[in-house]
């Protein structure tokens, strides 16, 4: 690689110069991953199905526990599905999107990310579509159940900033926990090895969120609030519509940030992204 790090022998820049644009050159491949699967229709219903159910064992697991007791850290079996359902939908669809960034160590170590350099089209969006997997909104689909269930079940006042709060919720934190793929994504270009480690933060975050935050000591709260933001998926704009009490005494007006929120969170991931990309040395293989 030359000086820049980020662009192959002759080729363009890695995220920019001419040729496919990014929103365009994701959607090509994740449409020849999509094609590709559904020539297997069956096998496509199979693993999407196994998907919901893997993913669901997590709420059985939250169902026994109510089994034998009537709150969990002072909140209701439909408070705590409210939570396990919003971080559900917004990491499945996370996940959805762009879970495949979490292979891009193995292309570092295997030379084979120099392909995706040489070729017309921003390397982010070539890592992000590559290996698409429909199965996965397996997930999106369970979350979404027990989100329905726990909106039908909890005793709430809705009114019209509640109601709009939910879905900017779900949005928000898919955008958060897309982030946080892609800045672990970047950090692989360091630590080549480190899939588990971007794992503990993504599908980590997820289960912990699923949980409220009572339950978890102050410092780990702090961190997940102020470090890395996940609290802004759920456990900050739900306490507003639950008319819970905010996490660490935030002040009320903080449950509507979370857009801004992720802004921030994906900037500051695209940075961590071109470093990694400029840092990049081929293996010479």
């Amino acid at each position: 690689m030359g000086e820049d790090g980020g662009r192959g022998v002759g080729g363009p820049p890695p995220d920019g110069g001419r040729g496919v644009g990014g929103p365009r050159a994701y959607g090509m491949i994740a449409a020849m991953w999509i094609r590709s699967t559904m020539a297997y229709r069956t096998s496509f219903l199979i693993t999407t199905a196994a998907s919901f159910v893997t993913s669901g064992l997590d709420f059985v697991a939250v169902l026994l526990m109510f089994s034998r007791v009537d709150a969990l850290g002072g909140w209701s079996l439909p408070e705590v599905a409210f939570l396990y359902g919003l971080s559900g939908v917004a990491f499945g669809l996370a996940d959805l999107a762009i879970g495949s960034m979490e292979r891009l160590g193995r292309r570092v170590r295997d030379g084979t990310l120099d392909l995706l350099l040489v070729r017309p089209a921003p390397v982010l969006a070539q890592v992000a579509a590559d290996r698409f997997a429909p199965r996965r909104v397996g997930r999106v689909i369970q979350g979404a159940l027990v989100l329905g269930f726990a909106v039908s079940a909890l005793d709430v006042a809705w009114t019209p900033a509640k109601v709009v709060l939910v879905p900017v919720m779900v949005a928000a934190g898919g955008a958060i926990f897309c982030a946080v793929f892609v800045a672990g994504a970047a950090f692989q270009f360091l630590a080549q090895d480190a899939s588990e480690v971007q794992n503990a933060f993504t599908y980590g975050g997820t289960t912990l969120l699923q949980y409220p935050p009572t339950l978890f000591a102050q410092e780990l709260v702090r961190g997940v609030t102020f470090v890395l933001p996940l609290a802004f998926v759920n456990w900050v704009p739900a306490s507003y519509v639950l008319g819970r009490p905010y996490p660490l005494g935030l002040p009320g007006w903080t449950a509507f940030v979370s857009p801004l929120v992720a802004a921030g969170c994906c900037a500051l991931a695209g940075l961590a992204w071109r470093a990694g990309l400029r840092s990049y040395r081929s293996t010479g293989s």
